[in-house]
């Protein structure tokens, strides 16, 4: 099996992309979704947020305001560096459970649905393919804006404490320009769906991992056989 990171940037439109590889049939392992299972009341990151952030980043219901602690963390570039020390490695331990259960079902490749995938490095070593969802800066803050309720100054704010689309356009091995219309877009996802599935990138860690398995399925018949002479 191998791995394939989608990425973008906030509004940009990586979700829409998701959602569309997921109605093909590809495995997607959304690290927004596990992010949000690892900080569930009594988990360590969540006791680790509360210890450092204060009580008042709760809600009455005691679980963690996204929206407000999402508001101190883009105004603080040090407190964000905290939060993603804290939930980092949660979410990476979360979501390799996860590729070895597709793994062990069969799946030739897996999507990592990444929103900070060239941000952090810490994944991009393991993948076979990178794909960017771009749309030109315009689109990006107006969509922002009307998606989250925000004023210009805020939107902004969001947009600049990620890495330029521009950027990770340059780093991506396939870029989804979703600047226009949906069956635009749609078009790109079946034509990326198509190079995925056709490619035999799987069949080395595939050929590898049934070798090993037959190679300890014969010792231990051997040593089944010593044992009962």
């Amino acid at each position: 099996m191998f791995l394939v990171g989608l990425t973008g940037g906030i509004s940009s439109g990586k979700s829409t992309v998701s959602a569309m590889l997921r109605e093909l049939g590809c495995p997607i392992i959304d690290a927004d979704l596990v992010a949000r299972r690892v900080v569930e009341r009594d988990s360590a990151a969540y006791r680790r947020i509360v210890r450092h952030f204060g009580p008042e980043v709760l809600l009455e219901s005691g679980e963690i305001d996204r929206e407000k602690l999402g508001h101190i963390i883009f105004a603080d570039a040090e407190k964000r560096k905290l939060l993603d020390s804290i939930t980092h490695p949660e979410i990476h331990r979360a979501m390799l459970k996860q590729i070895v259960f597709y793994f062990l079902r069969g799946y030739r490749y897996v999507v990592l649905d990444v929103p900070l995938l060239f941000e952090t490095r810490r994944l991009t070593q393991f993948l076979h393919h990178t794909v960017v969802v771009y749309c030109d800066p315009a689109t990006q803050l107006s969509r922002l804006m009307q998606r989250n309720g925000l004023d210009q100054e805020q939107a902004e704010q969001r947009v600049a404490a990620q890495m330029p689309l521009n950027e990770k356009r340059g780093l991506a091995k396939h870029v989804i320009e979703n600047s226009g219309g949906r069956e635009d877009t749609h078009r790109q996802v079946l034509r990326l769906h198509t190079k995925l599935e056709d490619s035999m990138e799987f069949l080395p860690v595939r050929v590898v991992a049934m070798a090993t398995a037959a190679g300890l399925g014969g010792a231990l018949l051997y040593a089944a056989k010593l044992l009962a002479s």
